[in-house]
């Protein structure tokens, strides 16, 4: 457990987040409200998609707490060797940086904080928690172009564009980064 100011993080495998289920999901409905109607966005499809990252190895989940109040979370996974994170990238480079051996990198799969704590460097500190020891030599996630705030802090901290991708064929096309870790 670490400590910035008033947040504290915790650290969590799989199990751990199944039993925080509700408050995970109360906290993503608050920070997506405006994209809920978009099948793509809604809490059941949401949910699935965590269920299927805690199923990977190197699962981690960060909770960022102020006092007893859950105010954001963030939780990748290292990549497999057969890992369809890349599937649908656009972009000119050297393909073997899309190629993964089930150890090089890690995916930041969400990170969120609620409106109301914003702006107080939670974000940057559960950022910091999930990736901090890291085995993997880098990270990558994916942002929304449109999603400013977020972006602009990524490649301040250290993130680079890679290029674009759209995941699933119902999902948005989003930038596709890339971060080196001192793993």
């Amino acid at each position: 457990m670490k400590m910035s100011a008033e947040l504290t993080t915790r650290r969590h495998d799989s199990v751990h987040m199944r039993r925080q289920r509700d408050a995970l999901l109360d906290v993503y409905r608050e920070v997506y409200a405006d994209r809920l109607a978009n099948p793509f966005f809604t809490v059941e499809r949401f949910w699935q998609r965590l269920e299927a990252y805690a199923a990977r190895d190197g699962f981690s989940l960060v909770t960022g707490h102020v006092g007893d109040v859950l105010v954001g979370y963030t939780l990748g996974h290292t990549l497999p060797p057969d890992a369809r994170w890349w599937n649908g990238f656009r972009g000119e480079i050297d393909h073997s940086l899309l190629d993964e051996d089930g150890r090089r990198t890690f995916a930041v799969n969400e990170l969120m904080v609620l409106p109301e704590f914003r702006r107080r460097g939670y974000a940057h500190a559960l950022h910091n928690a999930l990736l901090h020891d890291r085995p993997e030599e880098r990270a990558t996630l994916l942002v929304r172009p449109d999603n400013i705030p977020a972006r602009t802090a990524y490649l301040n901290w250290g993130w680079y564009k890679l290029g674009d991708l759209q995941p699933f064929d119902d999902a948005p096309v989003y930038e596709a980064l890339i971060v080196k870790l001192n793993g």
